[in-house]
Order: structure tokens, then C-alpha cells, then sequence
């Protein structure tokens, strides 16, 4: 999730024209230049979010219109859930909240029909928008013994599923995450990893000053300035505006359109 209601207003109110004058003065990164500039830093420990990032779109978003379309959820969850993204929509629920009631909503199923969900869903409409410059960037990094963290505010089961593709495993995923009790999901939010709780997140893992961190949104900005060196991928009008303040080198992958 990123980029939706819960974005500050002096973001929202970028214009064209301001984004713009913004591109012109960040410069983006070439492929090489990009991977140049990363692997000049060796780094120990690397940082991604997710969506945007590694690949183009939302899954959080998409996943849960997937599955309100395949009905895994019942007509009343449906509703409010709704109701509650109509709400961030308009920047009365924010992204906390709905990161954690799109994870929440899934109380009483099974985790194992989750995951399996997952890993349909993944494969069939976010695989394809995998940036391939990403995917190579993170297996160099592993192959030279660099730590790769994936952090997201997306749900555990769409996260876990996505980043197998980059042989991150799920003990390196900080991600929306509710409690499990024998087998069945419940609604206790154990953490929602957006803004300054992404940093929390990586703090409680004992990573405090990550080489190099990677995201696209302004709600990945907190976590992005307590890198050695940030790396905006994408990135969203907002997160463009705070990049071109800090002189953080922008990337944009080739499917990508600035």
C-alpha cells in the first residue's frame, strides 16, 4: 500500500507542472548508473519495500479487490470494507488504519486458505510487474552477502508469496501482520509497517542505520532517511518533491513512464 488518503496534503497538492520542474532538476539514475552506484556502497544490509518498488502496482489494493471479487470474504466484510476504503480514499481513514483492516478483514478463515489465495493471486497479476532491474540488482546483492529486508504495509501472505521470486525469505519480511490462532486468522494487528512505523519495525530487528534503502512513496520517506543512502525507485509525486530537497538519486525501471 502507499500513496493513497493518507498522503500529507503538501504532496497532494503537487501539480503537473510541479512534478514536472521536479524531474528536471532530480536527474534520474540509468540502469547501470543505478546498479553502479549501489554496489560503490558494498552495502552489509539493504532494505526494499515492496509495491512500486519491485514491482509495479499495488498488490495490497489489488489483492483485496481480488478477493472481494472471488468472494473469500462474506457480503458484510465486503461492505464495511467498502465503506473503509471509500473512507481513505477521501483522506478520512488513514493509511495505517486501512493497511490494517485489509488485513484485519480476513478473521476467521483459515491462514492456509490466505496463502494459498496468495499465491494465486501473486502469480497471476503482480508477477508479470516485477522490475527486472530489481530482481537482478538483489540477487548480486545476495551473491556479494548483503542482508536483504523487505518492508511493507501490505499483508504477510501477498508479501511472503512476492518476495520468493527474489529468494528473500519470510523471516526477512516486516509486513501487516494479525495474529494466528490454532490455524484460523484473528484481528489482533501485530504491527503495520507504514511511515515512521516502518523504521519501528526495523528498529525492533536490531537495524537502525540500514547501507542502502529502496522505496517508492512518501510513506516510505521515514524509512528512506535513516539510510546510509536512500534510493527512490518509481517514485511518487510526493517522494520525487522529498528527493530532490534531500538529493537522493531518483530510478525509474524501464517499464516505467516518468
Amino acid at each position: 500500500m502507499g500513496g493513497g488518503g493518507g498522503t500529507p496534503a503538501y504532496y497532494t497538492e503537487l501539480n503537473v507542472s510541479d512534478h514536472t520542474a521536479i524531474m528536471s532538476e532530480a536527474k534520474p539514475l540509468t540502469t547501470p548508473a543505478f546498479h553502479a552506484r549501489v554496489h560503490a556502497l558494498n552495502p552489509k544490509i539493504a532494505v526494499f519495500d515492496c509495491d512500486g518498488t519491485l514491482w509495479s502496482g499495488d498488490a495490497g489494493s489489488s489483492f483485496m479487490h481480488w478477493t472481494i471479487d472471488t468472494k473469500l470474504i462474506s457480503p458484510e466484510q465486503i461492505s464495511w470494507l467498502n465503506e473503509r476504503y471509500e473512507g481513505y480514499k477521501r483522506g478520512t481513514v488513514s493509511e495505517y488504519d486501512i493497511c490494517g483492516e485489509m488485513t484485519q478483514v480476513y478473521r476467521g478463515l483459515p491462514v492456509e486458505t490466505l496463502r494459498t489465495a496468495a499465491a494465486h493471486f501473486f502469480r497471476d497479476y503482480i508477477e508479470p510487474n516485477i522490475f527486472p532491474e530489481l530482481s537482478t540488482l538483489i540477487a548480486q546483492l545476495q551473491q556479494n552477502g548483503c542482508d536483504i529486508w523487505a518492508v511493507s504495509s501490505t499483508n504477510n501472505w501477498v508479501i511472503e508469496e512476492g518476495v520468493r521470486r527474489f529468494n528473500i525469505p519470510a523471516n526477512r519480511v516486516l509486513s501487516a501482520r494479525v495474529e494466528i490462532a490454532d490455524g484460523l486468522i484473528t484481528d489482533h494487528l501485530i504491527h503495520v509497517p507504514t511511515d515512521e512505523d516502518k523504521v519501528e519495525a526495523l528498529r525492533r530487528v536490531g537495524i537502525t542505520a540500514p547501507h542502502a534503502v529502496f522505496g517508492n512513496s512518501i510513506h516510505d520517506a521515514a524509512m528512506l532517511s535513516i539510510a546510509r543512502q536512500a534510493f527512490p525507485v518509481n517514485p511518487s509525486v510526493g517522494l520525487l518533491d522529498r528527493s530532490a530537497h534531500e538529493g537522493w538519486p531518483v530510478y525509474y525501471p524501464a517499464s516505467v513512464t516518468p
